[in-house]
């Protein structure tokens, strides 16, 4: 039997399954990974002042929504670090490249972030 012919949960289970292993990432994340701790702490502030500030949903919406972003580029992010040390602890140019790549990824989301907090508190 391959992993492709063993029978996949369905319906609830798949549902509830998908949730828990969800909920195991979230812990790994918070208990591995010190860059997505402080960016839940940014997060912790930037969400609140958010709801406060935006004047309408849409203002709102766009002052958080890139801080979600930030969490699920980081997320993701640190899923291509886990599988390339996974791979091997030794250097190599491809898994320098990817990890770089996440690392870009985590910045350009950052800019993100902040460039639209500036432009919709500026246009005040």
């Amino acid at each position: 039997m391959t992993i492709t012919d063993r029978p996949k949960p369905t319906g609830f289970a798949r549902l509830r399954r998908a949730c828990g292993n969800s909920w195991q990432g979230l812990a790994g994340a918070w208990r591995e990974e010190a860059a997505f701790r402080q960016e839940l702490a940014l997060a912790a502030l930037v969400i609140p002042l958010g709801l406060w500030l935006g004047r309408s949903g849409v203002e709102r919406a766009l002052l958080i929504a890139p801080m979600v972003l930030l969490l699920i580029v980081e997320l993701l992010n640190s899923a291509v670090e886990a599988v390339v040390d996974r791979i091997g602890l030794e250097r190599h140019p491809l898994s320098g490249l990817a990890k770089d790549l996440g690392s870009a990824a985590v910045l350009l989301s950052l800019i993100l972030l902040a460039a639209v907090w500036g432009l919709v508190l500026f246009d005040r």
